[in-house]
């Protein structure tokens, strides 16, 4: 009796945990987390924070795997094509998966259908920042120089498509200013040469910009979201420094693709939003500027869809279309 009853506890406790191999439970291999952009941006550095603690909760090893390159697009077209078994997870973000399909004509993959949402993890505050050298104090200063001057000055983005293209065009569009994009592979590539004075401005994450405000590489002018960000307490909002009603942010989430079993979701799930909650990843993604979620599947899969329609009204009104 003693042996019948451990075996159905064992076979109970297999069938909540089962891998893609009967007997194997689930992870029994290493994790690939891939990451649609280059390191140094929002995404990157949460996923390298929820891998860390997924390894140690897990049992196997998390690894973040780079797969940047147009828009997105390379990752995910990749990503989509993978076995649906839990063992390889998508750092999901505003750009790939809710801008694109409103700009690009075809797209290798399909936003809703091939994905399977976990979690939305973070909503991510952009801000918007200058060159130091350049002789404007605030957003009205900006906005002044820039309808003196219309044409002339010009942002960098992460890539044509991208959330902070986007939040830009949107805020050209709601304060009437000329100014020129200059696409990059990035919210890293892109501040370096607002720093290094070859661009005079940009929208990165407030994850990623922030450490550079607080050295004095680039100057604040105002954050994207509706209230301050806890990093950057001083920085007005953009509704607060004179165009009302304006508000983005860029967002991260875990995915895995379709078809991937909900048990396996279920713990991966589960684990996520236990990482999330743990007070040191609170501190360093909340010290960046991030905004700590840890939805349900079902909620997040009704995010996107909402973020998705949002941005294709934003991407019709300032007419970006992409080859």
């Amino acid at each position: 009796m003693r042996s019948g009853a451990i075996a159905a506890a064992a076979f109970a406790a297999l069938a909540l945990v089962a891998g893609p191999a009967a007997g194997q439970p689930y992870p029994a291999k290493p994790i690939r987390f891939v990451v649609p952009y280059p390191p140094g941006g929002a995404s990157d550095v949460t996923a390298r924070v929820l891998a860390q603690k997924l390894t140690e909760s897990m049992g196997q090893q998390v690894i973040v795997d780079n797969k940047p390159g147009a828009n997105g697009i390379v990752a995910l077209e990749w990503f989509v094509k993978q076995p649906p078994d839990g063992y390889t997870i998508l750092m999901a973000n505003l750009g790939p998966n809710a801008i694109n399909p409103s700009v690009y004509a075809k797209l290798p993959y399909d936003a809703v259908k091939d994905f399977a949402p976990i979690t939305l993890t973070t909503l991510v505050p952009q801000v918007l920042v200058v060159d130091p050298k350049l002789e404007v104090r605030s957003l009205k200063d900006l906005l002044a120089l820039a309808k003196s001057k219309p044409g002339q000055l010009q942002y960098a983005n992460g890539g044509n498509g991208s959330s902070n293209h986007m939040g830009i065009e949107l805020l050209k569009s709601m304060a009437g200013v000329d100014i020129v994009a200059i696409p990059y592979k990035g919210d890293a590539q892109a501040m370096q040469d607002v720093m290094g004075g070859q661009v005079q401005l940009t929208l990165p994450t407030a994850v990623a910009a922030s450490p550079h405000v607080k050295s004095g590489k680039l100057r604040a002018l105002a954050v994207s979201t509706k209230k301050r960000v806890a990093s950057l307490p001083d920085v007005p909002t953009v509704d607060e420094a004179g165009v009302p009603g304006f508000e983005s942010f860029s967002w991260g989430g875990v995915m895995a693709p379709a078809g991937t079993p909900k048990e396996i979701v279920a713990r991966l799930h589960a684990e996520i939003v236990k990482a999330l909650k743990q007070p040191d990843v609170q501190e360093r993604l909340q010290g960046l500027g991030a905004e700590i979620v840890g939805n349900s599947p079902e909620e997040f899969g009704a995010f996107v869809q909402a973020e998705i329609e949002k941005w294709a009204r934003v991407a019709k009104f300032a007419n970006v279309k992409l080859d």
